[in-house]
């Protein structure tokens, strides 16, 4: 792509929070420009009259998914449920549409795996070889020539960031990984749901999927990769009463030999040193998800319980922006050679 060139987008299910938060960063990305935003079931409606937010950004109407149209864009993104973007993925890549996913449609390689977490068969399960995992702190080299990225889930992005450096130096045991992460409602999206009522979920914290939640087996092929061998992880997601936010505290066992704490502490400020969305803060310091609310970035503390051999990482992500959205926009960035930082210069916001 040449350098000043304008990127036409097209986005795969508008409508819902991942959807609405990717229009807000697409708005005012300096290299692109909305062409199409398609909705089944709000078609012919105007994006501003849904979104009162985007008036004066946008005059694009929703429209029904339609693949000629959508393969006139440079890119497409699917901000659509699962087993949605995979039925429309063959023909999108034949004609020659780059393509990010935000639902975990093409996050496993191993078809049967997936079918098992996401209840049918994987309709084009040739294409998950091809497909790029969109984690770009592990993954940037692979994305920048990708025709296909599947953008990590909001859970896995906080996990996986966390324990990278601990796992990419062998200093904690692979097997014996314990991930506790909470979640704002977002998480669950838009649809009605009785469980996620203010009156139901409000003033309450509970767990969910304690017994296995499809987010795992992601989890667990990203940490593999991390490490460069087979891991075991428990991984216990929470509901909490507020609307964006994921905070993990994740927990290693520390090898024999690892090294201190301020080493440790070192060895992540130097991995991610040039990484422009991950902040290792000083030892010491508890992120908060306010400190991430509505920017694309992860904050990770590290702590050394009493200097026993458990290191414990908290990483705090918003689930709409890092861990979906603002993830998908930095993948984007990559695939056509843009400023990595590009629409995503935005300053958490406080209060």
């Amino acid at each position: 792509m040449a350098t000043g060139s304008v990127l036409k987008v097209g986005v795969v299910g508008g409508t819902g929070y991942t959807g609405v938060e990717l229009l807000r960063l697409l708005v005012n990305h300096p290299q692109a420009e909305l062409e199409v935003i398609t909705s089944r079931g709000d078609a012919g409606t105007a994006v501003a009259d849904m979104f009162p937010s985007l008036r004066g950004r946008t005059d694009l109407v929703f429209s029904e998914p339609d693949v000629a149209r959508l393969a006139q864009c440079d890119v497409v993104f699917f901000a659509t449920p699962h087993n949605v973007a995979m039925r429309m993925m063959p023909e999108l890549m034949e004609a020659g549409v780059r393509v990010v996913d935000l639902s975990a449609d093409f996050r496993l390689r191993d078809h049967e795996l997936w079918s098992e977490w996401y209840g049918e068969p994987h309709a084009c399960p040739e294409l998950l070889a091809e497909a790029v995992y969109g984690l770009p702190e592990v993954n940037r080299e692979k994305m920048r020539d990708a025709r296909l990225v599947a953008c990590a889930g909001c859970y896995p992005t906080s996990i996986q960031l966390g324990y990278l450096p601990l796992l990419e130096n062998g200093w904690i045991k692979p097997d014996q990984l314990i991930a506790n992460s909470a979640s704002g409602a977002s998480g669950a999206g838009k649809g009605a749901k009785v469980a996620m009522l203010l009156a139901e979920a409000g003033e309450s914290y509970k767990a969910y999927g304690a017994s296995g939640h499809r987010h795992l087996p992601e989890i667990e092929q990203g940490l593999a990769d991390i490490a460069g061998g087979p891991v075991k992880a428990t991984f216990v997601p929470h509901l909490i009463p507020m609307i964006r936010g994921i905070h993990s505290t994740l927990y290693g066992q520390l090898v024999e030999g690892a090294p201190s704490l301020e080493e440790v502490q070192a060895a992540y400020e130097a991995r991610y040193a040039n990484e422009p969305f991950v902040d290792v803060m000083p030892l010491g310091s508890h992120p908060e998800t306010r400190f991430v609310k509505g920017a694309n970035t992860c904050r990770i503390a590290l702590h050394q319980p009493r200097g026993e051999n458990v290191i414990v990482v908290l990483s705090v992500i918003d689930n709409l922006v890092k861990g979906a959205s603002g993830q998908a926009v930095q993948a984007m960035n990559i695939m056509f050679g843009l400023n990595e930082d590009a629409g995503l210069s935005v300053v958490p916001l406080a209060p």
